[in-house]
């Protein structure tokens, strides 16, 4: 998975369209192994980040959480100190 796709269901305050967004494109430069497309395929490179935008969307909204949201910001800083820890070896 993408270092860079952070989880985003369950969490308070919710994901907004600019998070899911940012994952749909993550994953699309991720799999097309190039931060920006060439011209020629641009379009084929933004319909795709379109699709997995609008698909990822829909599955947040269906899911139903089974426990209570998360922290976002606790959530982060929890990752920072991980990661801290982890450059400190």
């Amino acid at each position: 998975m993408c270092r860079n796709i952070k989880p985003l269901f369950n969490f308070a305050p919710p994901a907004t369209d600019a998070d899911i967004r940012a994952a749909a494109l993550q994953f699309v430069r991720k799999i097309a192994g190039t931060r920006a497309p060439s011209k020629q395929n641009t379009e084929a490179f933004e319909r795709a980040v379109e699709e997995i935008y609008e698909s990822s969307k829909r599955m947040l909204d269906s899911l139903v959480a089974t426990t209570p949201p998360r922290d976002r910001a606790r959530f982060e800083e929890l990752k920072r100190l991980r990661f801290k820890k982890a450059a400190a070896r």
